[in-house]
This record gives C-alpha cells, structure tokens and sequence, in this order.
C-alpha cells in the first residue's frame, strides 16, 4: 500500500531537461540519480488533447476517439467541438484507484472539466471556462481553493501575445498559485495518489522560443527575454522541492510531461496549398484571410480540406459521408490519399530545400478509430514547421502565425522522471531508459502504488 506522486509540466521538453539545465535543476537531477529516466514517446498527434488523457487512461488517441484540441463533431464542413470529460469514457488512474477506495488528489490534469466524481478532491484544468464555473470536486472545494491561492489562475490569460512582460509575469504567478494549492493538499488531505499538471511550461515555450534559441530564425542576440526560459524552469525545479520536501521516501514520485517542444521555422499554409493542387475551390476569394469556416467554398468542386494547427489535419469530401462529397468511398478515397501523402511528403520549403515531412493515416498508428477521426495527419518537416489553416494568405509559405505570436512547435519526446519508493536514499544508480511510452505511465502508477493493471491497457509497467 504505497504512495504515488506524479508531477506533471505540460510541453516540459527533454533536451533541456536531460541536457542543456540539468545541472541547474538539482530536485529534478536528484530525482534522476536515484531511478529511471529517459524520453518519452507522446501520442500521434504529439498535443495536450489527447495526450495527458492517453498518458492516465494508457489508451491510444483512437481508443479515445479524440485526436486534437478540436474534432470534428459530425461530417459536415464547420462543426467542430472541444473534448471535454465527458467524452473521456476510458478509465483514468484515479478513477480506478477510487472504485479500490484510494484517496486521490488531482489538480489541473488537461480534460478533467466539468469536473467528475472521485474518491478526494479534484481541481480542472486550462480548458475551464472561467473560476466562475464550478471547477472543483466536491463542489464547496472551490471556496478553499480560492483562499488559499488569494484568486486560482486557471490558464494565461492570452499567451500568444506581443505584451511579454504582462505574460510572463503571469505565467510565474499562475504557477506560483497551483504549487501554493498543492502544498496546501498534501498537508491537509488525506492521499495515496496526487498528481498536478503546471501548464506554464508550455504557454512559456510558445511566447519565448524564439528569445532562448540561437538556431531560431528570429533569434535576436542580447535581447531582454533571453534567460526567461531558464529562469522559469529553474523556479519550477525549486517548487518540485518544495513539493517533495512534504513527502516521505516511501512515496514513489514521477515527473512527466506530455510531449516536448522545439523552435517553430515557420507555418505551411494547408488550404493554400490544396487551391493551389486543385483539391480545394473557392466560390470567391476571402477579402482578408479568414479561417476555411468563414470562407466560401465550392464543395461540389472540392476533394479535400484541411485544418491549421501544430499539424494539419486533412479531410477528404467523400460521397455519402461529407453532405456534397465528391469523392467515392473505396478505390477513389484510397488513391486520393496515397497522392496527397506523395505530394506533401515531397513538398520542399520556401527554398525548395526538402522537408522530412511524415503524412500518416489514422489506422496505421491507432488499434481502431473511434468517433470522427481525421483522414489525414501532416506533420510539416518533422514538426519544424507548423500548419496554417487560414485563406486568403495568398502563399504556402508563411513566417507569421495566423493565431497569434507562436515560436515553439511540439515534438515528439515529453519527459519521464521516477524515482521509486525507498530509493531516494540509496545509492545514486539511476539509469536512463530508451523504451519509454505514453501510454507507460498509468501502469506504472498503478503497479508502484500496488494495484492491478487492467489487462486492456496498452502500455507497460517501467521497471
């Protein structure tokens, strides 16, 4: 009957974790010489939504049945829909360890709005509306919640934005809030299993890539922001310590992330290209670049369409399925999509330079495809480029992000951090692995606090 703490730092990326910081990061580095560590393989796609759920559920995304922040909720052209958790059908870690009557302890894990029930108190996530909004469980948690952290902070207020002071401060005081509120927990409630999510790891990616990177294509040397990164990972590691420092060694403890992150070159202009291939026609021409939803398009005389994001998600108008499909099921669809993942995978960057661009179906990556999955995913050169869905841009190639200022893209490998029960005080014989998966984690969970793993997880126990 163990104890399992597991830290999450959303977008928390492995080369500077593991190598450029590791030795400014002594909780984390401790942490390491005293179990198993290594990269860890996020999700098809590497994003928030779906990967935390896939991580606490070890179920792929098309197990799942979500396959992004937005899906399509039916197969007409514009209805899209966020996933919430009521969508998340599979069970989570803390669900399982409640039916065994664990005491859980969750706080901001992506997907847990509206809040469900559970054995102890839960606080949701980023994708809550608003602390107006009941977003605790149980329901008079809330009050607590707002005293103790003097006003919770749910998400940055808007982290694609030129105001950087304003953001950073905030993202420090974001974070500042749910390390107070997860203090307060572990010394006041009862446990067996905690977890938290910090998403400033990922809004501070976003807004100050481009500041840290040499290689960035916006690097600008000496400027004001250069050390910001830095700076906040460094403060992380010191609430990490905190953290531990209310948790005996008896306590398993885990530091995980969802995927990583990598600097951004640039952004393909998804929906550009395909009226540019003659896959997507236009009744007129936007009058200023709006998103395809806004836009007049021609589906009688459309194949395929696409979505902007940290990759692209393309959809073919197949008869019978799409309202005005043009495209027959079958023979057609299949070789549609055998020469569009031909023609993007050859497609060169704004310099015809060759991109290691990877097009993928869904149902070679997922055991089944569950609710509406894409028909297509693109991951431009490797995720070093990302997609833009807006028309009007009038080119493929665009150095500008469509949603706001954007430097980091995700990448494939989060992090994994465990240092296992008793071993904190031993000899320093960490050891990195190289199998690492996503879908690993819930197992671990489970074993190291001494449940049974259900059989129909997908992943595997570490070691």
């Amino acid at each position: 009957m163990k104890k399992v703490m597991v830290i999450g730092l959303d977008c928390a990326a492995p080369q500077l974790v593991f190598d450029a910081w590791r030795d400014d990061l002594p909780n984390i580095s401790s942490l390491m010489e005293h179990g198993v560590w290594g990269k860890l393989r996020s999700t098809d796609p590497p994003i928030t939504v779906p990967a935390w759920m896939s991580m606490l559920t070890s179920k792929s995304p098309g197990r799942l049945g979500f396959y992004g922040l937005r899906n399509r909720a039916d197969y007409s052209y514009a209805k899209m829909s966020i996933p919430n958790s009521a969508q998340v059908k599979e069970p989570t870690v803390w669900e399982i360890l409640s039916k065994e009557d664990r005491k859980c302890i969750v706080i901001g894990v992506p997907q847990t709005y509206p809040p469900k029930p559970l054995n102890g108190y839960l606080v949701s996530c980023f994708l809550t509306p608003s602390t107006k909004n009941d977003f605790t469980y149980p329901k008079e948690f809330k009050a607590e919640v707002e005293e103790v952290t003097g006003g919770y902070i749910l998400d940055c207020d808007n982290f694609r934005t030129d105001e950087k002071d304003r953001i950073l401060d905030q993202i420090f005081e974001m974070t500042d809030k749910r390390c107070r509120l997860a203090q307060h927990c572990l010394k006041t409630k009862e446990w067996d299993f905690f977890m938290m999510v910090e998403m400033g790891t990922d809004r501070i990616h976003h807004g100050f890539w481009k500041y840290m990177d040499k290689t960035h294509l916006k690097y600008e040397p000496g400027n004001p922001y250069e050390d910001a990164i830095k700076r906040y990972y460094k403060f992380c590691d010191e609430k990490i310590g905190e953290l531990l420092s209310l948790i005996d060694d008896e306590t398993t403890v885990l530091i995980v992330s969802d995927h990583g992150a990598r600097k951004m070159d640039g952004g393909i202009c998804i929906n550009e290209w395909l009226i540019r291939e003659g896959y997507l026609t236009l009744k007129e021409q936007p009058a200023t670049a709006a998103p395809i939803e806004k836009c007049n398009v021609d589906w009688e005389k459309t194949r395929a369409w696409g979505s902007g994001g940290y990759y692209a998600r393309l959809m073919i108008n197949v008869q019978g399925r799409e309202p005005q499909g043009t495209v027959a099921p079958g023979d057609e669809y299949e070789a549609l999509r055998s020469e569009l993942i031909s023609k993007l995978e050859a497609l060169g960057d704004h310099e015809g330079k060759p991109m290691k661009t990877k097009v993928v179906r869904p149902e070679d990556v997922y055991p089944e495809c569950r609710n509406i999955p894409p028909d297509l995913f693109v991951y431009f050169d490797d995720l070093n480029w990302r997609s833009v869905g807006s028309i009007g841009l009038n080119e493929i190639y665009t150095f500008e992000n469509d949603t706001g200022p954007d430097d980091a893209n995700h990448d494939w490998h989060g992090i994994f951090v465990m240092s296992p029960a008793g071993s904190r005080n031993g000899q320093k014989t960490g050891k990195e692995r190289t199998d690492l998966d996503i879908k690993d984690v819930a197992p671990t969970i489970l074993s190291y606090i001494g449940s049974q793993v259900p059989e129909d997880m997908e992943g595997k126990v570490v070691d």
